[in-house]
């Protein structure tokens, strides 16, 4: 069991000198407006700043005409294809899909059947970790954040790499696929480690499913008894695909640009990816839906008394309630606008799941939830204003009807997203250029060097 820091006893003697990272560090957003500068890279209108190129996947939920942003039906596209052609496809066909959009995001094409099972199979054939590995690098040090984990794990990983920091193009796509194929290893035991370590609860590990796809396999290992249904599978196949990329101006993604422009090894750049999708502004967004809907079911006494929602939600929206940060999360998007194209298909078939389950209940309270906010800040805001129900909303719930803990939402969403960070990884890498933008220096004070014995804190300032 790791030993604590005790960082409180530190934060206690550090105290005083918060005052000057306060004074010297904080830029007003006037200051941007003066400079220019697109804070958050971000433009006037909303939209992001033109950074690079992908050919990877593509995001739109608006368009513009003459500056201004246009709202429109949002549309995610892998490799050009609608998301809702290749879910549609593969559902028709009554296949699972995740490993068919990896070989697309991959490669730039849709896998032949006798090209898919191949890839399955080297799929399969990664599904393990080196001799002691997982007992000296997962077990033996447990992490109360699984997210933390994963990223630890991922670097030792390094040192059982022949050659590393090799970054030819076929060593990459090794990587990748050895990635794509250990992460659902790495999430559930470094997942049941915590549960023993830190929960109390017993240690229970299972060995990978030889015949088992990415969806199967997680499912198998999470559980205790590695009992799953089909249709378990199936929605958190589906979740996998719409996660599985989102453009490269996603916070990850473009962090996985940033790091790999530097020529740095596979393992340190995807650890830089996971460190992002961790953030609560990002994949962490899903575990602050989960939340704020206990926070719900604990204060509406009746979930179908719509007057009652209602007037929660406005408390939420007016900073009265919940965090009191005003945010209703699951709602609006940076890009999309009328719809999140993700949150479409999972809608459906959550619906399905929430029935079998016996949560039609919670199901119809995220809708309602959705439906409601709309409808306060379209009267707010106008009836020009569009905001709408994205991944996170649907995401939270379906892990729910899973019976999947909140440890595992973020980490989830990590192994899905694992093949986007990989394309995007070797997209860039072929680019080979630094990416190394420019920040304005802007001094707050009139610092002069002065002696040592005539410098008096922050009269300095």
């Amino acid at each position: 069991m790791p030993h604590d820091l005790h960082y409180d006893e530190l934060r206690s003697q550090i105290k005083y000198l918060i005052d000057y990272v306060r004074q010297n560090n904080a830029i007003e957003p006037s200051v941007f407006e003066k400079y220019n500068v697109k804070r958050g890279l971000r433009n006037k209108n909303g939209t992001g700043v033109l950074v690079g190129m992908t050919r990877i996947s593509d995001v739109n939920g608006y368009t513009i005409d003459d500056g201004k942003k246009i709202p429109i039906k949002g549309q995610l596209r892998y490799r050009g294809i609608p998301i809702d052609d290749l879910v549609n496809g593969f559902i028709s066909e009554e296949r699972y899909g995740y490993e068919e959009v990896a070989y697309l995001l991959l490669f730039g094409l849709l896998p032949t059947e006798k090209s898919l099972l191949h890839f399955n199979q080297l799929l399969s054939q990664r599904r393990n970790f080196p001799a002691t590995f997982k007992e000296d690098v997962i077990l033996k040090t447990p992490s109360r954040n699984v997210m933390n984990k994963l990223q630890s794990i991922i670097l030792a990983l390094y040192t059982y790499d022949d050659n590393p920091d090799d970054v030819s193009l076929d060593k990459l796509l090794a990587q990748a696929i050895d990635l794509i194929a250990k992460v659902p290893l790495m999430l559930a035991y470094a997942y049941q480690a915590k549960r023993h370590y830190f929960d109390n609860k017993s240690l229970i590990l299972h060995q990978p499913l030889i015949e088992g796809g990415t969806a199967e396999n997680i499912l198998h290992l999470i559980r205790p008894d590695s009992h799953f249904t089909r249709q378990e599978a199936e929605i958190l196949d589906l979740l996998l695909c719409v996660q599985a990329d989102h453009g490269g101006g996603n916070n990850s993604a473009f962090a996985t640009h940033v790091v790999s422009s530097s020529g740095t090894d596979t393992y340190s750049a995807i650890c830089a990816a996971i460190g992002s999708l961790k953030g609560p502004r990002h994949g962490g967004a899903n575990q602050r839906v989960h939340h704020m809907m206990e926070d719900i079911k604990g204060h509406v006494k009746d979930w179908k008394n719509e007057k009652e929602l209602r007037a929660y939600i406005e408390k939420i929206i007016a900073g009265e309630a919940y965090d009191r940060s005003g945010l209703v999360y699951g709602m609006g998007h940076a890009v999309y606008t009328m719809t999140d194209p993700r949150a479409e298909l999972l809608k459906e078939k959550a619906r399905a799941l929430a029935e079998k389950t016996n949560h039609v209940a919670e199901y119809e309270l995220i809708t309602d939830l959705a439906r409601l906010t709309q409808d306060i800040l379209r009267e707010r805001k106008g009836n020009d204003y569009h905001i709408c129900a994205n991944v996170d909303l649907y995401t939270g719930v379906i892990y729910d009807m899973l019976g999947i803990d909140e440890d595992l939402f973020t980490p989830l969403f990590a192994a899905a997203r694992m093949v986007g960070w990989c394309a995007h990884r070797m997209e860039q890498v072929m680019d080979s250029k630094i990416m190394r933008p420019a920040y304005v220096y802007v001094p707050n004070n009139n610092l002069t060097y002065l002696p040592i014995a005539d410098r008096t804190g922050m009269s300095q300032a």
